[in-house]
């Protein structure tokens, strides 16, 4: 970093409003108003400060429903930045244990008092049954599915949720090991078999499936573009195809232990990846992120097949 760089993240740490929120988004996202409320700033300065964090790159934003989360791009700081929020934060300054006192306040009154911003925080607020797996179970229930095609199965987690919901439903894997966990686990459903197979080279015939789902399988497969182009073969005029893999990211340390061989993708070069194989592309974008370090992102898209288009072999 050149000597004007080193200038101008003094100069946006320079004010004591942007250090407190930074302090405040580096362990957990926030939204506005809690922001307001624990810093007792106007909403128009904590917006107009977050405005300028965003754009120098100390800050993201995450939209979901009609709210807009903030937090610290720690992994993307400057060194510079890093050493005087460190130095804040160790200073025991009484601002900012004021500030981190009022948070502790306002989490403890959410967790008594399930305020609307809690549909949007599942894993922070908890109440017995309230899960991810319910959530699931539940939404799952909404739907009327036909031929289903779940590539990267694993030991079919994800299947079993969708399993009652289908016509039929075929789970592949290229581990046996997890294929056969998966045939354990969904042996109560007449409607859905697992077996052993590559991504590149499906074993069913073109048109085969109403609807292909490949969660968190993109990043394992060696040669992307093929698969989907794969995946895109088998799927019927008309059907769709859902996606989920991880945002790219610089975490490998935390990502090549499970065989990683891509380091995300961005929603753009998945919507590329979508469209060369076929596919008319409705969504492809950050769906979510982890609230606990490192915080992964993870890449929703949904592809539909033409009624009158053909895939690329």
């Amino acid at each position: 970093m050149n000597l004007s760089h080193y200038v101008e993240t003094l100069n946006l740490l320079g004010d004591e409003s942007r250090i407190r929120l930074c302090v405040l988004l580096r362990e957990r996202e926030l939204c506005v108003s809690d922001l307001v409320r624990v810093t007792g700033m106007a909403q128009s300065r904590v917006s107009t400060h977050l405005a300028r964090l965003r754009e120098a790159g100390f800050v993201w934003d995450r939209r979901q429903g009609s709210q807009c989360f903030y937090g610290l791009a720690v992994d993307a700081l400057p060194t510079t930045a890093k050493a005087v929020l460190d130095g804040a934060e160790a200073g025991g300054d009484a601002t900012l244990l004021g500030d981190q006192k009022r948070l502790q306040e306002l989490e403890a009154e959410r967790r008594e008092g399930l305020p609307e911003s809690v549909t949007h925080e599942l894993e922070r607020y908890y109440s017995p049954g309230r899960t991810w797996q319910s959530l699931a179970i539940g939404i799952a229930a909404l739907l009327e599915l036909g031929d289903v095609l779940d590539v990267g199965s694993g030991d079919g987690a994800a299947a079993s949720s969708l399993a009652p919901r289908c016509r039929s439903l075929t789970c592949i894997d290229s581990n046996a090991r997890m294929i056969e966990l998966a045939k354990e686990r969904l042996a109560r459903f007449s409607t859905v078999t697992a077996q052993v197979a590559d991504v590149h080279a499906l074993p069913f015939p073109k048109a085969s499936f109403d609807a292909v789902m490949m969660f968190h399988t993109l990043t394992y497969a060696e040669k992307p573009a093929r698969a989907l182009a794969e995946c895109a073969r088998v799927l019927r005029p008309g059907g769709r195809m859902v996606l989920l893999c991880l945002h790219r990211h610089q975490q490998h340390e935390v990502t090549a232990r499970y065989g990683e061989l891509h380091p995300g993708f961005t929603p753009r070069a998945v919507r590329q990846l979508l469209t060369t194989a076929g596919l008319d592309v409705q969504v492809s974008e950050i769906a979510s992120r982890e609230a606990k370090k490192p915080h992964l992102e993870v890449v929703l898209a949904i592809g539909d097949k033409h009624p009158t288009k053909r895939s690329h072999s």
